[in-house]
């Protein structure tokens, strides 16, 4: 259960980034509930098929899998850390106004990180059903949260949170490797 809250706190933040940022467009309440469940719908979602190829490849490499795992999340905390601002920037403005097809494409674009959880899922054998439902909850409620307070926070905030999931990520990957490592036989 620790390792499904410590992979849950960077998706949390995350969420809370991408909500405060559409937040600060000023949505409609209808349009924000609509938002909150498209996000919890993709969020807890694509973890289910990042697990199914981490469970796969996990079963492939047998002892390897916690150093793929460690790798995916050491990836996804630099990509969450490097990426381009005005990108993310772009994407919220659109993200903003999108509709219908437009917005389920931007809900898959948005949960990328959630299918590389869900890929470490698999590899490190997180029990799947809980991991679902609470990725999908936390996306809903952190994301109504985010609409509310996105006005009154502001982008540096935005940003920060974003920055700071990315640590959390990498910190993640540096914990599981240095407990393979305490568990490897001597």
């Amino acid at each position: 259960m620790l390792r499904l809250v410590a992979l849950m706190l960077p998706l949390c933040l995350d969420t809370f980034a991408m909500s405060a940022a559409l937040g600060i467009a000023g949505l409609s309440d209808r349009r924000r509930l609509t938002f909150s469940l498209v996000m919890a719908c993709f969020e807890g979602g694509m973890p289910l098929v990042g697990l199914f190829l981490g469970a796969a490849l996990g079963q492939l490499i047998g002892d390897m899998a916690d150093y793929v795992a460690v790798m995916a999340l050491g990836g996804l905390g630099a990509y969450v850390l490097l990426a381009d601002e005005e990108k993310e920037e772009g994407r919220i403005k659109r993200l903003a106004t999108a509709t219908g097809i437009a917005m389920l494409m931007l809900g898959l674009t948005v949960s990328v990180d959630e299918l590389a959880i869900g890929f470490v899922f698999g590899l490190l054998d997180v029990p799947i059903v809980p991991a679902l439902i609470a990725i999908a909850a936390q996306a809903f409620v952190v994301s109504q949260v985010g609409f509310a307070l996105g006005g009154k926070v502001g982008e540096r905030f935005r940003a920060g949170a974003e920055r700071l999931a990315g640590v959390l990520l990498i910190a993640l990957a540096g914990l599981v490797l240095v407990s393979r490592l305490v568990s490897l036989p001597s």
